[in-house]
């Protein structure tokens, strides 16, 4: 979609367009009415971020003084930036205020006190909630928000052995069976892995799903097609290069997320290997960047926005003193196929 100037601004209208909803609908979602199915709220919000429509500055006025902070250290990557649309257009819905924030790396991070101190100065700002975006929880900020009552929610949480955190995440296990299985029906064995960190709780949970599909096949894994680093382009290139180097190299590498994937992509025009002729390859979160590549990026789809935005309607729900049915929600991985994924090479 070409960009608008400013004698072209996004409507509501326009979202409503999109969404195949009418007008009305689309200004219940916006003002946070519960007369509104959760599949029509969905699609509504999703065509809010896709189209980046920003309610006018008169609504701004009419917020009701509730602040939410967003806690998170990756704001380059399309990721977060997707997460987070969904995570501004439910809090402008609901006529939240939101301040984006880096996670603590100071005294407030190991020090009860300065976390006290920390959640005091933000809760006496008017701040409701705290939503972490792929970032860990202190111990010591974590308990300073249960003495001041600010309920805390995380998304896609890098430990979820902490039972007192409510987390939002999508089914990461699945997703990586999916991928590889989806390479495995095209014929492919010598399957790769390069995945996130081995600290990342998403990505062991896709690293696992990807084991799990290679076992139902009939495949062993081979340690020397697996790698574990960073989330990240670089990561990916450097393991694509050294993947690609091998005497046996793999005829698929299943990523664990899509700027992996995209760094093996770049590792394959490096070294001259065509994808999905000789190499086909997976993401995994269906950034929209998965439509900007050459070839267009097979990947698993979280629904990035719809976690932003339930993020906000839970830690909104907590801070009015409603409980979440459960403390860890998972909402459904889908794979969308295009284009960097094909047959297995005949040898």
């Amino acid at each position: 979609m070409r960009s608008r100037g400013r004698s072209e601004r996004v409507t509501l209208a326009d979202v409503a367009r999109m969404a195949g909803v009418s007008l009305a609908t689309a200004s219940k979602v916006l003002n946070g009415r519960s007369d509104v199915g959760p599949r029509t709220r969905e699609l509504v919000l999703e065509a809010m971020a896709e189209i980046g429509y920003m309610p006018t500055a008169a609504r701004h006025e009419q917020t009701r003084g509730r602040t939410l902070v967003t806690v998170l250290d990756i704001v380059e990557s399309r990721y977060a930036g997707t997460v987070l649309q969904g995570i501004l257009v439910a809090a402008t819905s609901a006529q939240a205020e939101l301040l984006l924030r880096l996670p603590s790396d100071g005294a407030a991070a190991t020090s009860p006190t300065a976390a006290r101190a920390w959640m005091e100065r933000e809760k006496a700002s008017g701040v409701v909630g705290i939503i972490a975006l792929a970032v860990a929880v202190p111990g010591s900020l974590l308990l300073a928000a249960e003495e001041l009552m600010v309920p805390v929610v995380t998304i896609d949480p890098i430990d979820t052995s902490e039972s007192r955190l409510v987390s939002i995440g999508s089914t990461n296990w699945a997703g990586g069976r999916s991928a590889t299985e989806h390479v495995i029906t095209l014929g492919h064995r010598r399957i790769g892995w390069i995945g996130g960190p081995l600290g990342s709780a998403p990505s062991l949970e896709r690293f696992h799903g990807y084991q799990a599909a290679l076992s139902s096949a009939g495949i062993a894994p081979d340690g020397a097609l697996i790698r574990h680093e960073a989330f990240s382009v670089e990561a990916g290139h450097r393991h694509g290069r050294d993947l690609l180097a091998l005497d046996e190299r793999p005829t698929a590498i299943v990523a664990g997320n899509d700027e992996i994937a995209l760094g093996v992509l770049a590792a394959a025009k490096d070294f001259g290997i065509s994808v999905p002729g000789e190499l086909s390859v997976t993401g995994f979160d269906d950034t929209p960047q998965t439509e900007w590549t050459t070839p267009r990026l097979t990947s698993v789809r979280q629904p990035l926005v719809g976690m932003g935005r339930m993020a906000v309607e839970t830690v909104l729900g907590m801070a009015d003193g409603v409980q979440p049915a459960s403390r860890h929600l998972q909402l459904a991985t889908t794979l969308s196929v295009r284009d960097s994924t094909g047959p297995v090479p005949r040898s």
